[in-house]
């Protein structure tokens, strides 16, 4: 599923193509993805100018002069295309710019998502009102771990996952930032020292940022809007490396299952 990094990597691409553009043309070539295209898409968005793109977590943001922001979530296999030479079977929705440009949100599995939602209603749209803060925001502390794991006896892997504790970690990277951490992704959240905590979070961003830079992750569908793979992957410490050697103290990386996903760690070095 792409996470975070591969999110914001997607922005960037595509600001270079649809920033300042105005959309001559939106094409839904279905009725939805893992929930219908909302009625008004191809009203609203033919003829917007595009005046920005961010993101939050790990949905990207096409924002309008129209008061009017196109959200979209990737879901486990999507990916936008840029100047695609033909379109194919899984590309469910089509943009084309004043410029000359096409852009197609090419979706297989379908569990991704498209939205409009009212530019300065974004913090209050239900999806966002109650997500934690941003990985690479100030607001992500020490501090702010401490508070939300206090007394909690779920594992810091699992708390670090929920996305009103922080903003768009995923697996991978919650994998790769507890090993540089030093911290077990089993242990009790409420029982994680501030100590560590001060640890983890530099960690988190370093990681999140590392992989940002490389691109992303590409582990089965990912790639970036102009076909490049992202090359993060190729850092990993932990993640998809069972029973490789640690690349700290070489014993071996094992793996287990925790809430539903595969763990990664070395049993030595995070205690």
């Amino acid at each position: 599923m792409p996470e975070l990094p591969e999110v914001e990597t997607t922005v960037r691409g595509l600001a270079r193509h649809l920033e300042g553009a105005r959309l001559a043309r939106v094409e839904p070539r279905r009725a939805g993805l893992r929930r219908p295209f909302p009625v008004d898409l191809v009203q609203i968005m033919t003829g917007a100018k595009v005046i920005g793109l961010s993101r939050r977590a790990k949905y990207g943001l096409i924002h309008t002069d129209r008061g009017q922001t196109m959200v979209f979530h990737l879901g486990m296999s999507g990916r936008w295309r840029i100047e695609p030479e033909d379109l194919g079977k899984h590309d469910h929705l089509v943009l084309e710019t004043d410029r000359g440009a096409r852009l197609a949100l090419c979706d297989p599995r379908r569990f991704g998502s498209v939205d409009l939602v009212a530019t300065d209603g974004l913090d209050e749209w239900p999806v966002f009102a109650g997500l934690g803060p941003e990985p690479l925001g100030d607001a992500l502390t020490a501090a702010h771990l401490k508070s939300a794991m206090a007394g909690r006896t779920a594992a810091i892997k699992l708390m670090l996952l929920d996305q009103r504790i922080v903003a768009g970690l995923g697996n991978i990277y919650v994998c790769e930032a507890l090993f540089r951490a030093r911290i077990d992704p089993r242990k009790a959240a409420g029982r994680v020292s501030g100590r560590a905590l001060n640890r983890l979070v530099p960690q988190i961003c370093a990681v999140i940022s590392e992989a940002i830079e490389a691109g992303g992750s590409s582990l089965r569908d990912f790639a970036q809007v102009d076909g490049e793979l992202g090359y993060f992957s190729k850092q990993f410490e932990v993640y998809d490396r069972h029973e490789q050697p640690c690349t700290r103290c070489s014993a071996p990386i094992q793996r287990f299952a925790q809430g539903g996903r595969s763990t990664w760690f070395c049993p030595k070095c995070q205690r």
